[in-house]
């Protein structure tokens, strides 16, 4: 790592087939430290991502606007100021923006009206967002965060080690926003999940897993790949500060929705033990995954692995699922379309019409205008959180 300069890291190279998660680059005023290389050699980081509500107080179930209000009594910080920009910057818009409508002109074609002027000096000049800079760790270095640990309490920080600007195929290996979404769900529903057996699909980082950890009995974190569930591990040793008030435990294991069967290879690093399969059948009440719905293929997979372990629960279950809602522009349609979205809300709708004599699944809307607990934008696409139960 001697041989990598700051200058180098500060300019990142995206080529592509390159993907990077938008949490990490609309991070206001935060600091990447890079503290090592993964097994495949890409950069690891390590993010402290703050709890805009400390966890040791019992979050009660009020109203957006009442926890809003009191979260920003308790904590007076640049975080509140960003949202303060942000949610002026969307007024700005809204009124700037109120009674215009698409035009066409002589010919039929559409004729876009373009945003005023300006709406775009005050997102460059007021929100002052910063480019993602790694901070680089050298040697003797290791303090690089000292200052900011002694900022935060041991409760109000959830610090995860992740990548960024990877492949597709390791996207897992980064923070998503529905993740936060999740874990924002969690925390305001925290009475409904305590004592729980929970399983998740597709972790990556663990954060949500680590956030559901606060509050209930067990966690059981999955993924597949040894790297990513090496890292997933790493994060939940990094955070045992937040499960201990609450005696959570959080058992990070491979799962793999190609596969019928659980891994029980005694030599794989995250296998099942037998009774671990047994206490997830005969315990398990919530499952949950966030913004793993990206590619068809794996979308149908998940599905039949949902299917497949509902139906072996002793337990009737609820399974929550965070979307974000992602538009594309493509060539085949010329036009702008949401197409693994569009799959699975069909593969949902295929689930819930399922008549096997068996199971039953209904499936039911979350509105998303719970406050929020971890600082991340929570854009317009990002309000598909659903709540599907089986019997």
């Amino acid at each position: 790592m001697g041989d990598v300069t700051e200058k180098e890291m500060d300019n990142l190279t995206f080529k592509s087939d390159t993907v990077l998660s938008d949490v990490h680059v609309h991070c206001p005023n935060k600091r990447h430290l890079m503290v090592r290389l993964n097994a495949v050699g890409q950069p690891v980081f390590l993010s402290y991502f703050k709890l805009l509500w400390n966890t040791d107080n019992p979050v009660s179930e009020k109203s957006g606007r009442e926890a809003t209000a009191e979260r920003e009594h308790q904590y007076s910080s640049g975080d509140e100021l960003c949202d303060k920009d942000r949610n002026n910057l969307k007024n700005e818009r809204e009124s700037n923006t109120e009674g215009l409508e698409a035009l066409l002109d002589d010919d039929g074609d559409l004729e876009v009206v373009r945003r005023p002027r300006s709406t775009s000096d005050l997102e460059a000049e007021d929100l002052s967002r910063d480019r993602a800079y790694p901070v680089i760790l050298m040697k003797g270095k290791e303090d690089a965060f000292e200052d900011e640990e002694q900022e935060c309490t041991c409760t109000d920080v959830v610090k995860i080690e992740h990548t960024m600007a990877t492949p597709l195929e390791d996207v897992g290996k980064q923070v998503w926003r529905a993740a936060f979404l999740l874990a924002d769900y969690v925390l305001f529903k925290r009475d409904m999940f305590r004592c729980c057996t929970v399983l998740e699909l597709g972790a990556g980082t663990g954060v949500t897993s680590i956030i559901m950890g606060t509050v209930a009995s067990r966690v059981y974190c999955t993924d597949v790949g040894d790297d990513l569930l090496a890292m997933c591990e790493q994060n939940v040793s990094l955070n045992k500060h937040l499960m201990e008030p609450g005696g959570g435990e959080i058992k990070v294991k491979e799962l793999d929705w190609l596969k019928d069967e659980f891994c029980t290879d005694p030599e794989a690093l995250f296998s099942w033990s037998e009774e671990e399969i047994a206490d997830l059948h005969d315990h398990c009440t919530v499952i949950m995954a966030a913004d793993v719905f990206y590619d068809d293929d794996l979308t149908d997979a998940l599905f039949r692995t949902l299917y497949r372990i509902t139906h072996n629960l002793k337990n009737s279950c609820t399974v929550f699922l965070a979307i974000e809602k992602r538009l594309n522009f493509t060539l085949r349609h010329m036009d702008i379309t949401c197409e693994a979205y569009s799959h699975f809300r069909n593969t949902l709708n295929d689930l819930e019409n399922l008549q096997d004599g068996k199971m039953k699944y209904t499936v039911e809307p979350i509105k998303p205008d719970f406050c929020q607990f971890l600082s991340y934008e929570r854009i317009e696409q990002l309000n598909i959180s659903l709540k599907i139960e089986s019997f």
